[in-house]
C-alpha cells in the first residue's frame, strides 16, 4: 500500500514538473497529469537501466531528468490531443442539445 502511494505521489511530481517546464497552458485533469508522470517514471526507468545510470553513487540526476523528459514529451503530446478530444465533443454537444 505505502508503495502504491509512493508511486503517486512521484507521479505527481514528475507530472506536474513536466508541466511548468512546457511553455503554455496545458488543459489536462490531474488524474491525467499524475498518469503521465508515472509513465514518464517508468519509461525513465528503463532508459536508465539500458544506459547503465539507473543506479549510481548520490541522488540518480540522469535517471531523474529521464524521468522528467519523458513526461514532458508525454505531456506536449497528450495535451493537445486531449484539447481536441474535448472542443468536438462540446462542439457536438452544442449542436445536438436541441434535437430530440
Amino acid at each position: 500500500m505505502f508503495q502504491i502511494l509512493w508511486i503517486i505521489l512521484a507521479g505527481l511530481v514528475i507530472g506536474v514538473l513536466a508541466r511548468l517546464i512546457l511553455r503554455g497552458r496545458q488543459d489536462i485533469p490531474i488524474w491525467l497529469t499524475v498518469a503521465l508522470g508515472i509513465v514518464g517514471a517508468l519509461v525513465g526507468n528503463v532508459i536508465a537501466s539500458a544506459i547503465g545510470v539507473r543506479h549510481t553513487g548520490g541522488v540518480d540526476w540522469i535517471r531523474h531528468v529521464l524521468q522528467v523528459g519523458v513526461a514532458v514529451a508525454l505531456v506536449a503530446v497528450v495535451a493537445p490531443m486531449w484539447a481536441m478530444r474535448h472542443t468536438r465533443s462540446d462542439h457536438h454537444h452544442r449542436h445536438t442539445a436541441g434535437r430530440l
